[in-house]
């Protein structure tokens, strides 16, 4: 019985004395402090950068390493030349890390040496004062016995709410800064608009292909470039001064077939396959909005006037417009259709348009329906009459007509006021479409119109006499977006079927 009892008390003092108290509340501070310099390491060190990793001849004895290849500072001067020298610079990413975890080791060393006698049992009452942000320690006894308990259903949920992000080489220091390209411009009006020939960046992440681009609608931060992809990811790119990668979201778990920056700049609203909606922050990568919708959604739009609403359409009859505030759907606009292929809102907001796949034998009523955002009663589906399907539509920027991109190879005109007339004198022709999801776009001055092409082009049509004034042959798949910068003139961005991006000037 004696031996038994003796046991019994060396193996509870080993129990407790295997983690002190005192060395588990010493060492929590440093653990934090290197579990987030784990956690950004990783994408901070170019796995998601734009071009690719090569290691330095003469990296220096404090481990640093080139991370990408950053590109050149002048714009190539020949557009048929797509490679060009870029210069190397090595960040110490790696410097950073091991600094930290060699502090790691030393408070941790002392801290274990610091305690003398460790057969004895110690006694030491927990204070009810907690330091914020650090997790107390609790035996393993009382683990185990909490393993059940719903507090780790609500850590599970918060964890998933949050988005997988992966940082780029400089993302901290360029997400939020004004590009010193963009600050000339910055005071004064858009000049005209000039057709891009030499190209300056081009930018290959994507996996999979590219669906939808867009600038930041912030004119300071207009240098960021979104970008939807199949291969489940957003990405948020520099394309003005770098051209790298500063942000990849992996919220969805299929493809991402929209995704739509917010009026101030800071948020990400994207919607996929997997019929998920997302509202992302994007500094932190947190989950702001989140909702399983009952499609699988196909497109965006936010509210021109209201920043908290937007609409979203896809494989269902439906097109539902939600309110962010309330994470609840404000109203539901039928029609009887399979899938809506685009929306537009018009000037002001009270009106919006949606594209469909609706075409019967004889013609194409209900191809293009206009609605009442308030009442969501249509006001016309007598729109456009042609057998064909308008995958993207979009607006001019001062007067009040819009065009429609169509699968016959054209482009159409409309009038954006009722009954939405369409002009029989203008017609955009000459690209293909060929039942790609080929968008288009006005310059912001309103005097281009440009448009991708299944064959790769880009084409640049004058808007009052539909001639095409340029070809750009930009990418060897489809080209399926083709969008001006806001402030800088003559700046676009293109993307293809093949997962390339590319910035042309």
């Amino acid at each position: 019985m004696s031996s038994s009892l003796v046991a019994y008390d060396d193996s509870d003092s080993e129990a407790e004395t295997e983690v002190p108290n005192t060395s588990s509340r010493q060492t929590s501070l440093p653990s934090s402090s290197v579990n987030r310099v784990q956690y950004f390491a990783p994408g901070s060190l170019g796995t998601t950068s734009t071009y690719e990793m090569q290691p330095t001849e003469n990296a220096d004895s404090s481990g640093t390493s080139t991370v990408c290849e950053d590109p050149p500072e002048h714009y190539a001067q020949n557009s048929a030349d797509l490679t060009s020298p870029y210069c190397k610079r090595a960040y110490s990413g790696h410097t950073a890390l091991s600094v930290s975890y060699k502090n790691y080791e030393q408070i941790s060393s002392s801290s274990t040496n610091s305690g003398n006698g460790l057969s004895q049992k110690r006694i030491h009452k927990d204070s009810t004062t907690a330091i914020k942000g650090i997790r107390p320690y609790i035996p393993k006894r009382l683990r185990q016995e909490n393993s059940s308990m719903p507090d780790n259903k609500e850590s599970d949920q918060r964890d998933s709410s949050d988005c997988d992000v992966k940082l780029g080489v400089s993302g901290e220091q360029t997400l939020r800064k004004v590009s010193e390209l963009i600050k000339p411009y910055l005071g004064s009006k858009y000049k005209l608009t000039e057709v891009p020939k030499s190209l300056v960046f081009y930018m290959s992440k994507h996996s999979g292909p590219v669906n939808e681009i867009e600038w930041c609608p912030v004119r300071e931060q207009s240098h960021m470039l979104l970008s939807a992809s199949m291969d489940k990811t957003v990405k948020v790119w520099d394309a003005v001064d770098t051209g790298c990668c500063l942000r990849t979201y992996s919220c969805h778990s299929c493809a991402v077939r929209a995704a739509r920056w917010s009026s101030c700049g800071r948020r990400i609203l994207s919607g996929g396959f997997d019929s998920m909606l997302h509202l992302t922050d994007v500094e932190t990568g947190k989950q702001i909005f989140s909702s399983k919708n009952e499609f699988r959604i196909s497109a965006l739009k936010f509210h021109p006037t209201e920043p908290n609403i937007f609409i979203c359409g896809g494989f269902s009859p439906e097109v539902k417009a939600w309110d962010i505030r309330t994470s609840k759907v404000l109203r539901v606009y039928k029609a009887a259709v399979q899938q809506t292929l685009d929306i537009l809102f018009l000037p002001e907001g009270r009106e919006f348009l949606t594209s469909t796949d609706a075409v019967s034998r004889d013609s194409a009523d209900r191809t293009i329906i206009a609605w009442d955002f308030q009442s969501a009663a249509k006001i016309s589906n007598q729109i456009f009459h042609e057998r064909y399907t308008c995958p993207s539509l979009t607006l001019h920027p001062k007067e009040s007509v819009f065009v429609a991109q169509t699968n016959g190879n054209y482009m159409a005109l409309f009038s954006a006021q009722r009954p939405y007339r369409i002009n029989k004198k203008k017609r955009y022709e000459g690209h293909k479409v060929e039942g790609f999801a080929v968008g288009c776009e006005f310059s912001p001055d309103g005097t281009l119109l440009v448009t991708g092409s299944s064959d790769g082009k880009v084409f640049f049509y004058n808007y009052h006499t539909a001639r095409i004034i340029r070809t750009l042959s930009a990418h060897k798949e489809a080209c399926v977006s083709a969008i001006f910068h806001p402030v800088l003139p003559s700046l676009l961005a293109t993307c293809d079927w093949a997962g390339g991006i590319k910035i042309w000037q």
